[in-house]
């Protein structure tokens, strides 16, 4: 699932060497139509490890001369490199297990008695391939090339583990007021509208 088409495939080949190298890997690959193609790439370090912002200007730095040189879209397009954020995709084998007992949205790319779409709690992945127990206590397992999509779902225990792991940028919550000193008097000064002069 990090590329759907052959034409993403392709790119990857050429990509996946180049983040490797910069200890990163590439968790998704989308090229998007429009008037102006876009080609969004997802990546995060190895390992799954906390991907900054510098991170990914990096990748972009380094995909750029690669692709001009390869061309592997023929009309002008632009390139976007993020990281894959807290509601992140699911795309490669192993990413399932890293997020146990996490919500997950499923599309798969066939139907499964009748249904495509899916929403349960991750409860493990193996050879059988990722274990999905539904909103009905059913259970789904379905490897990550019979899916068309998946996405952790944002909950707080999700915000808390990426909290945890360094992944979540600091929050400003209510318990970090306290640091803030608020001015509730009155502002008694006027502006004149016309002059900008403060009476």
């Amino acid at each position: 699932m990090i590329a759907l088409t052959e034409q993403e495939r392709r790119i990857l080949e050429l990509a996946a060497p180049v983040a490797a190298s910069l200890g990163l890997e590439i968790v998704r690959l989308r090229v998007m139509g429009g008037r102006r193609p876009g080609l969004q790439i997802m990546t995060e370090r190895a390992g799954g490890a906390p991907t900054s912002v510098e991170d990914c200007a990096r990748l972009s730095r380094a995909l750029s001369p690669v692709f001009e040189e390869s061309d592997p879209i023929k009309e002008a397009y632009t390139l976007e490199v993020s990281t894959p954020g807290i509601d992140r995709p699911l795309t490669r084998p192993g990413d399932f297990g890293r997020w146990i007992g996490h919500d997950v949205r499923i599309e798969l790319i066939r139907p499964l008695d009748g249904r495509r779409r899916f929403t349960g709690t991750i409860t493990g992945e193996d050879d059988a391939g990722a274990h999905i127990e539904l909103d009905d206590d059913t259970e789904l397992v379905a490897h990550v090339n019979e899916m068309s999509r998946a996405t952790l779902v944002l909950t707080d225990a999700l915000i808390d583990a990426a909290r945890a792991d360094g992944s979540l940028p600091p929050q400003l919550d209510e318990d970090g007021l306290e640091d803030f000193e608020i001015d509730e008097t009155d502002d008694e000064t006027d502006t004149n509208e016309k002059t900008g002069d403060v009476t």
